[in-house]
């Protein structure tokens, strides 16, 4: 088959398209393009004297000659049949009879230039782009106005939304508390025992109110009747006196909080408020045994308030009861005593629920102890839970709970009303959520503190709308938007209004609303929810039975019995009441002293908003009249070619049209503020003193226009500038012209671009006639400067200076000599041609070149020919120098280390030895030593200021010879103090040992030393290891100490060591720190021992702690423990062993029973808390020890 023929590209058209206008702007060199500001350099001026003013202001971009165009204003207004038109239609244009519109190629001569912002950058006559788009569109102008207002956020936002619960603001580490509270404040019958009870008879108001119980119903009734988003419960923490910055264990906060609400209901006078907790709450339980032998049966009742729950990963709730409810079988070892036959004996061990309460509570118990660290640990493990469980089969002996499997009793359903989730992975710090079903309303939502979300699922993937930190909410269908700030706004202006609400029968009942809510609702629907009708909302498919939640998080979960809240006896709050919301169910109304507190608060801030909503619009009203005044003035504030103009920068335009009109308004807004009828602004009075705006940014150091900032200056007209002055109260500093150019500053840069223009012509001309025949006579030149100048740029080039010349100071010495002759070094200069040394003296007069045929300087050279006869006596002396003192150039001293009899040494400086060898290497460059001087090695008491025994002072500035070579090298070099040592025969236990005549002195040789710190591990004993170090054997080298294979191998057998420097005033922090630096471990984790004896004072000095010169320091790491915060496979960092908390000791919850608040006894005053000595983290919570400087647990830094 013929393969396939491809089909041609088409070639694009040339030309322009059909109705396509022809833009002149886009052909070069046309009369529109901008002319060069500097060109006129070098054609009109060639001296800096024939600079005139038009050239100047040509250089700063302001001169006619430069042909800016005059780029139209594009926010002008124009007059259409007495109509102001903003931006006019353009004229359509006529068509020639039988021609189409699209046949027309329109070709223009009064086209009008192109204006951009970038093409325009530059343009002084351009005014287009300076920000007037926020003062043309009317609500980015207002926007911008009142956050110049700084009236701060609208209090109005914080306000409560009509659907949305209120959430309750974190302390700083009380989530666990908050989240507590929202459970227990959506459990109607609780909330309704609350709000019954009654101060005692004989407790003073004052106290009453300061008690748990009372800021108790205060934070339920703000949840149930404010008007606030967001409530804040901090005198309900002052009053269980609650460590804000401490986090705690919410399931132990409930427990505890609980028992202390019911010694508080248990002296109330209602019955019903008496055993609220004990009728809401507590179930029964048996512990019961059943004796094999004689069948005897033992139980014991229990009460609970809640069922513990272990789980394993991947468990179900159900699986987990079931397996708390298993019999036990006691046998062997641990047979159980019977009372009846007196004897060990077979048991069964089992436990039993008889009686649940209206609210179960599990508490999952996913906080466990991990005996291998000793610490708390938090459990990853899932454990997955219904909506909706029947507790039939849990209830009763085994027997009947499998009878009731069997059997088709009525179900006893428990729903599931709350989840308490932890979020972290540690035990000692994260972060407590709650997901509560309202049932007022029967929708879900999590609680996180102030935010608070209505969510569609359960569990640690919820679906949730997050808006922007404040409230949000998601429907179980369409997502809802969140209202604008204006709409609520909106939605709270006519607050208390009185609304009737028609139903279909024309009857009508009022309702008196809240500020925050307008809703109709019918009077059927009224009676409905007021009568306890059961038709609640439909819930959610995922609510359905059969439905399970998987979770990692959970920590408590909330079951009620179901349709138990229809039969509450809640006596419905009155009709004409304050309402969040209607609810689906009739809440409890709380105590009057208590709605009074409530609704203060709503007052002040209901006041807060309409005071806000004054300010705002007296600010608007005031913005309408700066914005007509601003658009007046940059609307017309274009200079024409034959108008006073005023030079100003770019930044300063732009600053007072976002900045300084704005403020000028402001200063001056408190003149009208009390005027009721809207009076037009009189510039004298408002504005009294100017605003100055500085124009720096177009200014040179002469203050006045400076060249180099050209593209920053702009050019309105003098009519504008005085509307600014006098409408706006701002001022332009200071007030220059189009002739203010600075001429400094102009002759300056002139010379720089006649440079730019001259020395490219210069260095042509150079290179044409520099080169020069080698058999002809020419003239020398530093090849660097020749090579320098050559570029473009030369380097040696200084801004409006001129170059240096061929023979300057720095170039002078590669050509001529010291003597003032020519140099012998030829490789440092160049020969040219004598018309390239004609052109450069043109530049550079006063340079007198040498000629390629003159002599070289007669002085250099007889220096430099020194007599070989000098040279022979030298290499002579080295030889002998080096025959005699051959010793020195040995490198051990293996020969005779072995030695079984003492002999004498004597001590040399290190430094001569590598003088001497130097010189011998190189005799004509190096100097010879002159005297071999030991003076170094003694104090000013005439004393050692070394020890011969210590390796750290014999490594580096020391080395030994024989007293024989000593005595030959005295014969070559003077010098002295002679210096004898004795070493002792070395054994096969001991180490070498040296002998001296003059003694060591004590005092000098602490001045500054050296000691030693070695790495021990964690179970070392710093004893064994001193000991070991007593007897670690060192060979001294004559030059550099220590060999180095025996120091590899000391190291690898006594552990890591390093030196460090130290003298008497160093302190043992400071030593730490240098260890710190060596062995990067940290401070803390340090222990140092010194002859198994521990140094602990960190403000201890050397000196104090009798350190002395090769001292051995061990340093033993802290032990670490292994934190287990999650079950990833990831090896988990090393740390510290935290130390728990104290808890609630301190607090009333912890308190005695004697000490804890009481409603019939003196209110006994808790022990101080040590806040003072705690350092809370603000990202964990975790509270550090006061000296801490970074969190134990997220190494965050305190401030």
């Amino acid at each position: 088959m013929a393969p396939k023929r491809k089909r041609n590209a088409s070639v694009a058209p040339k030309g322009l398209a059909p109705g396509e206008q022809l833009r002149r702007s886009a052909i070069p060199n046309t009369t529109f393009m901008t002319s060069s500001p500097w060109g006129w350099v070098g054609t009109e001026v060639l001296e800096p004297a024939g600079i005139t003013p038009e050239h100047c202001m040509s250089a700063c971009n302001l001169s006619r000659r430069n042909n800016n165009p005059y780029c139209p204003n594009k926010f002008a207004a124009t007059i259409f049949e007495g109509h102001l038109l903003d931006s006019p239609e353009p004229p359509e244009q006529p068509t020639v009879n039988g021609e189409l519109d699209d046949d027309i190629i329109i070709i223009s001569d009064d086209e009008k230039p192109s204006c951009s912002k970038k093409l325009c950058k530059a343009n002084p006559n351009c005014l287009n782009y300076l920000g007037q788009d926020k003062w043309e569109d009317e609500d980015a102008g207002e926007t911008m106005f009142l956050k110049a207002a700084k009236l701060g956020e609208n209090p109005s936002y914080d306000s409560r939304e009509p659907d949305l619960p209120v959430g309750l603001r974190n302390l700083g580490a009380t989530c666990y508390a908050n989240a507590s509270l929202q459970v227990w404040y959506r459990d109607l019958a609780f909330r309704s025992g609350v709000y019954q009870c009654k101060p005692p008879k004989d407790m003073p108001e004052d106290k009453y109110k300061e008690s748990p119980i009372f800021q108790l119903q205060v934070t339920f009734a703000a949840l149930q009747e404010g008007n606030k988003s967001v409530f804040n419960p901090s005198k309900l923490v002052e009053s269980l006196q609650l460590r804000t910055s401490e986090q705690q264990d919410a399931q132990e906060f409930s427990k505890l909080f609980m028992s202390h609400l019911d010694d508080e209901f248990k002296k109330q006078s209602l019955s019903s408020v008496k055993s609220l907790v004990t009728d809401q709450f507590q179930g029964t339980q048996v512990y019961g045994t059943i004796c094999h032998a004689c069948r005897n049966r033992s139980e014991r009742v229990s009460n609970f308030l809640e069922i513990e729950i272990n789980f394993e990963n991947n468990s179900k709730l159900e699986d987990s009861i079931t397996a708390s409810l298993l019999p036990e079988t006691l046998s062997d070892d641990n047979q159980y005593f019977c009372s009846r036959c007196e004897a060990l004996q077979d048991a069964t061990r089992y436990t039993e629920l008889r009686q649940l309460p209206p609210v179960l509570h599990f508490s999952l118990l996913r906080f466990v102890y991990d005996l291998k660290t000793m610490e708390r640990k938090k459990s990853k493990h899932s454990i997955s839970f219904p909506t909706i469980v029947d507790m039939n089969r849990f209830v009763g002996s085994k027997n009947d709970r499998e009878q009731a499997s069997a059997k088709e009793n009525k179900p006893n359903l428990y729903e599931l009303r709350g989840i308490l989730l932890h979020k972290g992975a540690s035990a000692y710090h994260g972060h407590y959520e709650a997901q509560v079903n309202d049932i007022e309303n029967g929708s879900w939502f999590l609680f996180n503190d102030e935010t608070v979300t209505k969510i569609k699922s359960l569990g640690d993937s919820f679906s949730q709308k997050s808006m922007n930190g404040k409230n949000a909410k998601i429907g179980e269908g369409d997502e809802e938007e969140k209202p604008s700030g204006s709409q609520v706004k909106k939605s709270r202006v006519n607050a208390r209004k009185r609304r009737r609400i028609d139903d279909s029968d024309d009857d009508v009942i009022e309702l008196s609303l809240p500020i925050w809510i307008k809703r109709r609702v019918t009077k059927a629907d009224c009676s409905c929810r007021l009568e306890g009708n059961p038709n609640l909302k439909p819930s959610a498919k995922w609510l359905e039975r059969g439905s399970t939640i998987t979770s990692k998080d959970a920590y408590m979960l909330i079951y009620a019995k179901k349709d138990s809240v229809r039969d509450l006896d809640i006596s419905p709050s009155p009709t004409k009441r304050r309402v969040p919301y209607l609810p689906t169910l009739p809440q409890p109304p709380p105590p009057p002293q208590v709605m009074e507190i409530i609704e203060n608060l709503n007052a002040a801030h209901d006041k807060v908003c309409e005071v806000y909503q004054t300010q705002e619009d007296e600010m608007k009203t005031r913005f309408q009249e700066l914005r007509r005044q601003v658009m007046d003035i940059y609307r017309a504030w274009d200079a024409k070619p034959s108008q006073a103009s005023v030079i100003v920068s770019r930044q300063a335009l732009e600053s007072w049209l976002s900045e300084h009109c704005m403020e000028a308004a402001l200063s001056s807004a408190g003149t009208n503020t009390n005027s009721e009828e809207s009076t037009p602004l009189n510039p004298v009075t408002l504005y009294p003193n100017d605003t100055k705006i500085t124009i720096s940014e177009v200014l040179c150091e002469h203050q006045l226009l400076d060249p180099m900032k050209a593209k920053d200056m702009k050019r309105i007209s003098r009519l504008a500038y005085d509307r600014i002055m006098e409408e706006t109260g701002n001022t332009f500093d200071p007030l220059l012209d189009a002739s203010d150019a600075c001429g400094d500053c102009v002759s300056d840069l002139f010379k720089e671009k006649l440079y730019e223009i001259e020395h490219p012509r210069y260095t042509k001309q150079f290179d044409e006639t520099c080169n020069v025949p080698e058999d002809e006579i020419g003239y020398w030149i530093s090849k660097r400067w020749c090579r320098d100048w050559r570029l473009l740029k030369p380097k040696m080039h200084v801004a409006s200076e001129a170059d240096p010349a061929p023979d300057s100071s720095e170039f002078y010495c590669h050509v001529s000599c010291e003597h003032g002759g020519l140099s012998l070094n030829t490789t440092s200069r160049r020969k040219i041609s004598e018309e390239a040394v004609a052109l450069l003296q043109q530049l550079f007069p006063s340079w007198k070149p040498f000629s390629s045929d003159t002599e070289n300087c007669a002085i250099c050279d007889a220096e430099v020919h020194i007599s070989k006869e000098d040279k022979r006596e030298i290499r002579r002396r080295v030889e002998d120098e080096k025959a005699q003192l051959k010793f020195l150039l040995e490198q051990s001293l293996d020969a005779w280390t072995e030695s079984v009899v003492a002999q004498p040494y004597a001590v040399i400086p290190s430094q001569f030895v590598k003088s001497w060898k130097r010189w011998l290497a190189s005799s004509c460059e190096n100097t010879r030593p002159e005297t071999v001087d030991n003076a170094s090695f003694l104090c000013e008491h005439g004393l050692l200021a070394f020890d011969p025994n210590c390796s750290i002072d014999l490594e580096s500035t020391i080395t030994i010879i024989r007293r024989e070579e000593w005595d030959v090298l005295g014969t070559l070099y003077p010098g002295g103090p002679l210096i004898s040592l004795t070493r002792q025969p070395r054994t096969h236990d001991e180490d070498r040992h040296y002998d001296h005549e003059i003694a060591v002195c004590d005092v000098c040789q602490w001045d500054e030393t050296v000691i030693i710190i070695r790495l021990c591990s964690s179970t070392g004993s710093a004893e064994s290891k001193s000991k070991a170090q007593r007897k670690d054997p060192i060979t001294y080298s004559r030059t550099n100490g220590a060999r180095q294979s025996k120091r590899l191998r000391h190291i690898k057998e006594h552990g890591e060591r390093r030196k460090i420097n130290v003298s008497k005033l160093t302190t043992l922090k400071d030593i730490k720190i240098m260890i710190h630096e060596e062995f990067s471990i940290p401070t803390i984790c340090q222990r140092l021992f010194h002859r198994g004896r521990e140094l602990e004072d960190n403000s201890a000095t050397v000196a104090t702690l009798q350190l002395f010169a090769n001292d051995l320091i061990d340093l033993r790491e802290e032990e670490g423990v292994v934190e287990i915060d999650s079950d990833s496979d990831c090896k988990p960092a090393t740390k510290r062993r935290r130390e728990e908390g104290q808890g609630f000791g301190g607090t009333l919850l912890g308190a005695t029973e004697s000490s804890s608040w009481s409603s019939s006894e003196e209110r006994t005053p808790l022990p101080p808390l040590n806040s003072d000595r705690e350092k809370p983290c603000i990202a964990c919570t975790f509270s550090n020890t006061f000296d801490a400087l970074t969190c134990q647990i997220c190494h965050t830094l305190f401030a």
